[in-house]
């Protein structure tokens, strides 16, 4: 499943696309939806925006739409009226005079008044997104000591969207390495400079990976690139402490450490 950082350049791309355009042509393909095509033909997308791993688009006339890409969902930006090749079922279109954009395999779509897309289930349950600028390592900080979560492990807490939205396998893995944790830890048995090192790396790491990942110029934020460190790298020596990094399951998903210089 895409992570927060995935989600947020996603959203970016059709930003860029479509963002203020009239809508010339919309299409769903869900029967409860197809009442809106013509609500929807004419105005403007006024915003884009995402929540951890949903993606939020907001129309001019006050109605907004709720997608989540779930495993297999994909938006594409393509030419108005083009369609591309593909197995994926298409699922929406939103279409200006240039440019469309379309979201393929989705399932979880709703259109309904901004106020109560803002209200919705998955939004309510789920904890203050990581690429929020807004967001503070001391905020976090405090959220970790929290009743809720300061007696839960950290191996299934990154990957709970109410502790806090965006974060995923992939950046469970590489927080843990960047704060030289393990997994079975809880907040609550942590030093005062373990839990500031993992408040810290719980935004630098997503936000680093939002911001750099799949670049390749060095000189970039200093050099200080997105990688995997760990991730899917079992049998590799640790580049912290030559250690070899090992694979295991964790919450039933694959878990990438370094027994070395994690403790």
């Amino acid at each position: 499943m895409p992570e927060g950082p995935e989600i947020r350049r996603a959203a970016d791309t059709l930003v860029n696309a479509i963002e203020g355009d009239t809508l010339t042509n919309v299409w769903f393909a869900f029967p409860a939806l197809k009442p809106y095509e013509h609500q929807l033909v004419g105005q403007k997308i006024d915003e884009i925006e995402t929540r951890g791993k949903a993606l939020l688009t907001h129309f001019s006339n006050g109605l907004s739409m709720y997608s989540h890409n779930q495993l297999y969902g994909v938006w594409k930006v393509v030419k108005s009226g083009e369609r591309p090749e593909t197995k994926r079922e298409l699922r929406v279109a939103l279409e200006s005079r240039k440019q469309g954009i379309l979201l393929y395999s989705a399932s979880d779509i709703e259109v309904a008044p901004r106020d109560v897309i803002l209200q919705h289930p998955f939004l309510q349950r789920i904890g203050p997104d990581v690429l929020n600028p807004s967001l503070t390592w001391q905020s976090v900080r405090e959220r970790l000591l929290s009743k809720g979560f300061r007696q839960r492990q950290l191996g299934g807490m990154l990957l709970d969207q109410a502790f806090l939205a965006g974060l995923g396998n992939y950046l469970r893995a590489e927080i843990l390495w960047d704060a030289m944790l393990l997994p079975s830890h809880k907040p609550s048995g942590l030093t005062e400079d373990a839990l500031t090192a993992l408040a810290k790396s719980l935004l630098a790491i997503p936000r680093l990976s939002y911001h750099t990942r799949g670049e390749a110029n060095p000189a970039h934020h200093h050099g200080a690139l997105f990688r995997f460190h760990v991730f899917a790298k079992e049998g590799q020596p640790c580049e912290r402490c030559g250690t070899e990094i090992v694979k295991c399951a964790l919450s039933s998903r694959p878990f990438f450490y370094c027994p070395g210089c994690q403790r």
